[in-house]
């Protein structure tokens, strides 16, 4: 076989201790570095006696750069052409010769295949997985770095490419088409971007763009890997679009969509490994296409916090975002607005139709709101609830009625018992009642806004100071503005049994929204999904047929997602009515298990290997255990988790559980959670201020433990200095151990036999972890 590795990018990377994650399609393998510094400066004679002339510095290998990675893919139903553009940057005075490598899409069955370099046609060769993988363990032998193994289950293409010109820069495009899986109508697509963790610097942009073409109503479209937006352009058409700048994250981004016939689209997708439970995803959504006579018509009560703490920007931006939704309430909806300090004002004192005449007036009464006085939140609430008296009659009954509710503060005037006034809430709000809360700045009352929005199953949303309300309340408006189906309820036919399904109970369905449900399952078989709820006082029920697996390893991001979204739920519960020893051991175990590790978690699970005694060399966070500054800092931050209700750390934890409860994809969650915990941490710029240097460093040091795991492949690893540990080890301590050297032929033959092992070796050298029971330990 032809010599062409030499020398790889990722090796040097490894080597002098650089690698950084960042995004691209594909990678250069660099096959010669031949490395000269140039043509030596001219000396002057040395003069006598000669000095001792320097020995010439060794030329350092730069590796190479990913400038820029930008994808555009079409798909027509099932078929699928992606077309992406790179650029290599050789940071060297000297020129290169390589080998690009594009890892292809598992399961793709590629029909056609383009490639340019410079603008010139490139022959390319396909490699399959087999042959893939003799070179990616080739590589291994030889360079002594497994980052390439997680790879090896893929079909490759590669071609050689030369000259790659000193400090230069190499424009590649590669063009190919697929064939889609479709799982039960759900059609699923795969871009391999985690090749980009090989480039040497983070990478300026990332941009993806795909156009998605139905001959059927496009229904769910959902990405369990990037925070994507979703733009429709009607009922069979989409865009989807993913942009990014000086990123380092690390996975392929996938992407789901669900054409339909029906007036709601559902789609069911399993997880069950083995004996176990098993997990589920529901993807629920009526699309674009709703007739209007299935839009339900709704009723709102604007209530606004006028005290004199709202002076400034923040009643500014509140009363452009109130003149936004009233411009946007539908034909046939009825509102009311009502301004709170001291005292109540109503502007109708009665629900009005939102007809121009009754717009142009909320829109005056709006314009003249001042700030002054106090803040009296349980007449606001009261006053706002008895409009709900109003359906009597039998065509409006059955309206949803929706309070948005915004304050900046405390309440102070008239009844100032969180439980006293939630206790009222719940009392008025029966029936369709929701109340959606927006707390404004740090002094609000974080407990109470919850439980207020838990009681009436909606939702509470926390505007920091440096944020803009009218962007928040706009933004939460333009999605609930056309109803499709009020009080879902959902259930299960067949030999299947569902638990701990998030969200519970199930939210108002909205045209052009989608809903995302978690649970898990026990039992098999096929099942029919029912949906019923409610449209303009009709009641209605739509019967799906899905199948609940009996074993399936495939979409191993549920059991995550479910978990991510159980541990938002178990925190919540702790923040809002106290710890147990139940709610904390579950939380414990989940964020060990699923990797959804912040400063609160890393704290519960290092703590709770303290009281269970396990042994140091397997526990998870072992430079943690031994910082006392960190430990102290770790146990003040929980207790104000569990006891502060306003304030800028408690403002970080209602934060922190909705971002965990809200969750779209387990690691979006990850990070929006992370951000949080350390603004609780009292980390961001406005906090840190007259912080003593010790503490900012200790808090520091408690946020890289945090960050010291990863979730790869089904599994948490922990990594305690050069060593990656399996959280699954704890619990099999009389386990068989085997020793295996790696790079060794016994190292290799583990690979063989087992590629459910690839992307653990992946993470390094030193790698511990459980398979069927057993423990294997992997040693320089």
């Amino acid at each position: 076989m032809k010599r062409w590795i030499l020398q790889i990018l990722f090796s040097a990377l490894f080597v002098l201790g650089a690698l950084t994650n960042s995004r691209a399609a594909g990678l250069i393998i660099v096959d010669d570095a031949r490395l000269w510094p140039g043509p030596n400066p001219p000396h002057p004679v040395p003069p006598w006696p000669p000095r001792p002339r320097p020995e010439p510095r060794p030329y350092i290998f730069a590796p190479m750069e990913v400038s820029y990675v930008k994808v555009n893919t079409r798909i027509n139903d099932q078929i699928a052409v992606t077309s992406v553009d790179q650029e290599f940057y050789n940071p060297n005075p000297s020129r290169l010769e390589g080998t690009f490598v594009f890892p292809i899409p598992k399961g793709a069955h590629i029909d056609k295949f383009t490639m340019e370099i410079d603008g010139k046609q490139a022959e390319a060769e396909l490699l399959s997985a087999d042959k893939a993988r003799h070179i990616y363990e080739d590589i291994v032998r030889k360079l002594k770095d497994p980052a390439l193994l997680e790879y090896a289950g893929r079909d490759i293409f590669k071609v050689r490419i030369f000259p790659i010109e000193p400090n230069s820069k190499k424009r590649i495009t590669i063009s190919y088409t697929q064939l889609l899986k479709s799982d039960d109508g759900l059609i699923s697509y795969v871009l391999p971007l985690n090749t980009e963790k090989f480039s040497a610097k983070p990478i300026k942009n990332v941009s993806v763009h795909v156009d998605l073409e139905s001959k059927r109503s496009l229904k769910s479209i959902y990405s369990p890997s990037h925070a994507v937006e979703v733009k429709r352009r009607g009922s069979t058409s989409a865009t989807v679009g993913y942009e990014a700048s000086d990123v380092q994250p690390d996975a392929d981004f996938a992407l789901y969509f669900a054409p339909e016939k029906d007036e709601i689209g559902v789609n069911l997708l399993t997880y069950k490994p083995g004996d176990e439970d098993g997990y589920f995803m529901l993807l629920a959504s009526p699309g674009v296409d709703v007739k209007e006579k299935q839009l339900v018509l709704k009723d709102v009560a604007f209530v606004l916090d006028t005290s004199g703490s709202m002076a400034g920007a923040k009643l500014d931006q509140a009363k452009k975002a109130l003149k936004f939704c009233v411009e946007n309430l539908n034909d046939g909806d009825r509102f009311e607005i009502l301004r709170f300090s001291t005292e109540v004002e109503p502007l109708f004192d009665k629900l009005v139709d939102a007809n121009k005449a009754n717009r142009s007036r909320a829109e005056e009464f709006i314009k003249d709101l001042k700030p002054i006085g106090g803040t009296a939140i349980d007449d606001a609430l009261k006053k706002a609830l008895s409009f709900n008296t109003q359906h009597s009659t039998p065509d409006t009954f059955s309206r949803p009625f929706v309070i948005i509710f915004l304050t900046d503060g405390r309440p102070t005037i008239g009844t100032t018992d969180e439980d006293q006034i939630v206790a009222g809430v719940k009392k008025r709000g029966e029936g369709y009642t929701r109340i959606f809360c927006f707390g404004i700045g740090t002094d609000v009352n974080t407990h109470l806004l919850d439980k207020i929005t838990e009681e009436t199953h909606a939702f509470s949303q926390y505007v920091l100071p440096e944020e803009d309300l009218e962007v928040k309340v706009s933004g939460f408006f333009s999605k609930i503005k056309e109803p499709v189906l009020t009080n879902p309820t959902l259930k299960f036919t067949g030999d299947v049994h569902t638990t701990k399904l998030y969200p519970s109970p199930l939210p108002d369905l909205f045209k052009g929204e989608q809903l995302i449900l978690v649970g898990r399952y026990t039992g098999k078989g096929d099942s029919a999904v029912i949906v019923e709820g409610t449209v303009n006082g009709t009641p209605r029920k739509f019967t799906y047929e899905v199948k609940f697996a009996g074993e399936n390893s495939e979409n191993e991001f549920i059991p995550r997602l479910w978990a991510t979204r159980r541990v938002g739920y178990l925190l919540d519960e702790i923040r809002l009515r106290g710890e147990n020893s139940e709610l904390r051991d579950e939380v414990t175990e989940l964020a060990r298990k699923y990797s959804i590790v912040t400063p609160y978690t890393a704290y519960l699970i290092m703590e709770d290997e303290g009281r269970r005694n396990v042994s140091m060399s397997v526990r998870s966070f072992q430079n943690f255990d031994r910082d006392g500054a960190a430990r102290k800092e770790a146990s003040q931050t929980w207790n104000s988790f569990k006891l502060d209700n306003s304030g800028d750390k408690a403002l970080a934890d209602a934060r922190y559980g909705y971002a965990l409860r809200s969750a779209q994809a387990p690691a979006l969650a990850a990070a929006e959670s992370a951000v949080e915990s350390q603004r609780a941490l009292g980390l961001s710029e406005s906090l840190a201020v007259n912080t003593p240097a010790p503490v900012m460093e200790a808090k520091s040091r408690l946020v890289q433990y945090a960050q010291q795991s990863q979730f790869v492949a089904g599994k948490t690893f922990f990594q305690n200095d050069k060593q990656w540990i399996d959280s699954a080890i704890q619990r099999h301590p009389d386990a068989k151990r085997i020793r295996v050297q790696f790079g060794s032929a016994e190292y290799f033959d583990l690979i063989a036999k087992n590629e459910k092992v690839l992307p653990w070796l992946a993470l390094g050298q030193n790698v511990r972890f459980v398979l069927d029971k057993t423990i294997y330990e992997v040693y320089e």
